[in-house]
Order: structure tokens, then sequence, then C-alpha cells
């Protein structure tokens, strides 16, 4: 193990170095959706292979989080971080230089893989650097910068998109990347590092069966749901991962040595139900902006700055109220704080959801965008605080490896889901204006026709009732989380953080 001095560190200047990249990597999981248009354009491509941009990264940056995290806790945090963003700033640059479509989506999955060794570091950092009774104040600078930073992505990748093109919404990345790196390298601390073996095959299971049910839920209404390749069918792919999948669990049960997800962490209540809850606000978040900036685009016709405008009530919101929501976060339990949040999300969604028309008054459409800003500003630090305040300080980087998974998870099912919804929707109310295929509809460029606006807007509308009925799930698991141990009278004084040197 290594060994670090006794001289005190202040943990407030290491997180907020380490915010600076975990911000870039949260808008970058939405970022494209504004751009979808562009890069339809741009590359010609259909909905169906823009989309996959998003879902590719999602994906591998998903799948490996399990294990970055263990990496953490081997290596040291700050190592690991470091590490990783070199890998994601140089494939963002890669994003930007790319001219097809295949090499765009194969950039992608590098930025992801990049993007899973930096995410856990940072609620890692948080457990094992702030005592529980002050974690609350720290997750509310995490969840503001997570819940802000998925809300604007959309607004700077308008803005970029209209004034220097889609590449640069890769490119700014590059910059950002460099500063994050110093402050990393001055102000983030090396912390005490665990000897651990790593679950290759534990990896090599949960990665093929995601991949299985991610490619047959986005690619089910291209093969019409039917066959793919003579015996491989969509159903037949999403089955086998769903089997892939309950091996990946089975082994974790058998293995004896250190597996991918210690089955144990999901004995403390609080951990499991935030990671269902968690997981459904994954997959929220990232559904929700396909149909929302499409919409916007194609049927109102406005820029991609213009439409990602459209959000400006979300992100002021949950910016105001995420800190005030956090600190309360060690005071007052936590089904309360995030129960609003989680309450106040899938209400918007279906609300949004009937407004949406080619002719509705933009002021209608902000109501229920600004529902959202209050709804994330609830969401993010109540339900991240929750997951890993329980858990001891040899399990940080696991605990947060495993919570960032599902988060992830989640996007990826709900990047994938919302694809096929899509299809399916435009399919059903545009079938025959567009030639009989949602592809050949979205190849097109500019203000749909005013005689399409109706139908489009209901296939949009319709496309976000999947993520809010999602998320009535994870009401249901917050609503059920237990008085945290801090706030317990019976609470035994926990293991106190490891001294920390840079």
């Amino acid at each position: 193990m290594a060994v670090s001095d006794d001289r005190p560190v202040s943990p407030w200047p290491a997180l907020w170095a380490l915010v600076v990249g975990f911000f870039m990597i949260l808008v970058d999981q939405t970022i494209v959706s504004v751009a979808t248009p562009a890069l339809m354009k741009g590359l010609s491509a259909d909905v169906s292979n823009v989309v996959w941009v998003t879902s590719a990264y999602l994906l591998a940056f998903a799948v490996p989080l399990l294990l970055t995290g263990r990496l953490g806790d081997r290596f040291g945090p700050k190592n690991i971080y470091l590490a990783g963003l070199v890998l994601f700033t140089g494939a963002s640059m890669w994003c930007g230089l790319s001219h097809t479509i295949s090499g765009l989506i194969i950039a992608r999955v590098v930025q992801g893989l990049g993007a899973s060794m930096m995410t856990p570091q940072t609620m890692a950092v948080i457990t094992r650097t702030f005592p529980a009774h002050q974690r609350g104040r720290a997750m509310s600078l995490w969840g503001a910068v997570a819940g802000i930073a998925t809300l604007v992505g959309p607004i700077v990748g308008g803005v970029l998109v209209d004034s220097l093109g889609w590449a640069w919404i890769f490119f700014i990345n590059v910059p950002v990347g460099v500063v994050a790196f110093v402050l990393a390298v001055r102000l983030v601390p090396k912390l005490p590092t665990h000897t651990h073996r790593f679950d290759l095959a534990g990896v090599a299971l949960s990665g093929l069966g995601m991949f299985l049910i991610v490619f047959g839920i986005q690619e089910g209404q291209t093969y019409h749901w039917g066959t793919i390749s003579g015996p491989i069918t969509v159903w037949r792919l999403i089955i086998a991962g769903v089997v892939v999948m309950a091996a990946f669990v089975f082994w974790q049960s058998r293995n004896r040595g250190e597996p991918l997800v210690p089955l144990g962490l999901f004995k403390d209540r609080n951990f499991s139900l935030a990671n269902i809850a968690i997981t459904t606000v994954g997959f929220s978040i990232t559904a929700m902006s396909f149909p929302l900036m499409l919409w916007a685009q194609v049927v109102r016709g406005f820029s991609p700055t213009r439409a990602a405008l459209l959000l400006v009530p979300m992100a002021v919101l949950s910016g105001v109220l995420a800190p005030w929501s956090g600190r309360l976060t060690d005071r007052v339990h936590p089904r309360l704080l995030a129960g609003i949040g989680m309450t106040a999300f899938p209400v918007s969604l279906l609300w949004l959801s009937r407004v949406m028309s080619p002719s509705v008054p933009i002021w209608q459409f902000l109501l229920p965008v600004a529902l959202l800003g209050i709804a994330n500003a609830f969401m993010w630090s109540p339900i991240g605080t929750t997951a890993n305040r329980n858990l001891p300080i040899h399990q940080a980087g696991a605990g947060a490896g495993v919570y960032n998974t599902t988060r992830q998870v989640g996007a990826v099912l709900g990047s994938a889901s919302i694809a096929a919804l899509m299809q399916a929707q435009l399919v059903s109310h545009l079938g025959k204006a567009a030639g009989g295929s949602a592809e050949s509809f979205a190849g097109a460029s500019g203000k749909l026709p005013a005689a399409l606006g109706s139908g489009f807007s209901t296939a949009m509308g319709n496309s976000l009732l999947l993520p809010a009925a999602v998320l009535v799930i994870g009401l249901i698991a917050v609503v059920c989380f237990a008085v945290p141990r801090h706030m317990s009278q019976t609470h035994v004084k926990e293991e106190e953080p490891a001294p920390a040197s840079r």
C-alpha cells in the first residue's frame, strides 16, 4: 500500500479541479442532440446512424466503469483521472476531424473510454476525503455540475453549430481539457492505494451483454424487428443480451476473488434504491433531448442556437436551486428532496408531450421546461449522496463505479430506446408522407412542410411518454429511502477519511 504523509489538505480545491473535467464529459453526453440535423446533413447520415454517435459514446463510457473505479483504488484516483483526461481530450480532436459517420462513431468510442476512466474518480475522492456529515455539501457541487452539464450541453452545442460548425462541439474540449489537466496536476491529492485483482471475465460478459441489448433495441426498427442476417433476428439478439447479463450476475455471485460488482454493496438499502433511481434519471435525461431538439428545429424551424435556448429556464433554475438542495441533503430525509425531483420530472415530460405542436406559443412550452429545472435541482445531489453515504471508505471506488455504471447504463438504454421509438412514431404518423420510412424523412433538411408538422409533433410528443413512464420506477425507489446512518441517533462514528498529500 502506498503511504502518504500526514499533512492535512482541504478537499475543496481538489473537488473544484475534478469537476472541470467532469463537467466536460457530461456535456458531451447531450451536446450531440442539438447537432443531429447538422450531422445528418454534413455526414450524409440518417437519424439512426446519428443516434449511434451518442449511443457508442455512452456504451464505451458505461461498460468499463466497473473496472475503472477499481483502477482508481489500485493506482490512485489522480493518476487514473489524468490518464482518462488525456485520452478524452485526444479523442475529442479526432471526433472533430472525422469526415464520415463511421469514423466519428469510432472516435466517440475512444472518447467514451476516456470518460469512463475519469468519472468514478470524482465521486471516490468525495467519499474518501469528506467525512459523512459533510458529504452533502460536497455532493451539492457535484450534483449541480452533473445537472447543469447535461442541460447546457444542447445550449453550448447550438451556439457552436451555428457559429463554427458541428466539428467545434468536439474541438471545444481540447482547451478545456488542457486547463482541467493543469488544475488536476496541481490541486488533486494523492490518496492511499489498495491492491486489487481485476475481474476481466466480468468486464467481457457485461460489455457483450450490453452491446447485444443496445444494438437490438436501437436497430430494431431498421430491420422491422425481424431478421438481421441468416438466423440472427432482432429479438434473438436482445434475448441473447439478457441471457449474457444474467450470466454476468451469476458469475459475480460465484466469484470468490474480487468480483466486478461486489453484490454485498446492495445489502445497503439506500445504495440499492439510489442505483435504481439514477438509472431511470440517466435514461430520461438522455432520451428526452432528441425529441425536443428535433421538434424545435424541424417543426418550428429554429436554428440550433435558438432551439437550445429553449432549455435556458431549465439550466438556470437547476443551477440556482441545486446548491441549496445539496446543503439540505445533510439535514433533510433524502426521500423528501429526491421525491420532489422525481415527481416533477415525469410531470414536466408529460406536460411537454401535450403542448408540443406546430403553433404552440413559446411561453407555454417554457413552463414545463422550467419545471424540468426544478426536477434536476432535487435529483442529482440527494440521490448521489444517499447512494454512497453509508459505504465504508475502502469500498469508495467500487461504490462509485457501480453507481456511475448504473447511471450510464440507463443513458445507453435511453438513447437506444428513444431512437427506436422515434422511428416507430415517425413511421406511424408520417409513413406515407415520408416515403414509407423514418429514414427517408430524416434525410431531409430544413423546416418540415406545414402539412406534416402536426404528425411530426405528435410523434415527438408521444416519444416523451417513454422516459416519463420510466421515471415512475425511480420515484417509487426514492420514496422507499431509509433514514441515512448519519441522521440516526444510534449511528456509530465512521472511519475518518485518510490523510492526503499532493
